[in-house]
């Protein structure tokens, strides 16, 4: 499957996409500045997941929005909460002391 999508940086506003969401499978929504990894989750994205969920349902579309940037076990589940689909998981698994298990729970939320 070939699909469109756009990320979106954290200083980017929802209200941008709001011309274009109805062509994007999906919607990559950073939450952390772009450069290096191991940054922390900005809880300010949450805000952000939540309206860019509810412009998607507005519209009745099968938009996806994914995560990417600091979501690990202790934020995965309100991250998902504010409209998730996808969740996009780095550190959190590499430096992980048991990376099976810390799948396993991700999965498994």
């Amino acid at each position: 499957m070939i699909g469109a999508g756009v990320a979106i940086v954290p200083s980017t506003h929802p209200n941008e996409l709001k011309y274009i969401i109805h062509e994007l499978d999906v919607v990559l929504i950073m939450s952390v500045n772009p450069g290096f990894s191991g940054q922390d989750f900005l809880y300010s994205q949450l805000d952000k997941i939540s309206l860019v969920k509810k412009m998607i349902q507005e519209r009745n579309l099968d938009t996806q929005i994914s995560v990417d940037g600091g979501v690990n076990l202790s934020n995965a589940a309100k991250i998902i909460q504010a409209g998730a689909d996808i969740l996009v998981v780095g550190s959190a698994i590499f430096k992980a002391k048991n990376i099976k298990k810390t799948i396993n729970n991700l999965k498994n939320l």
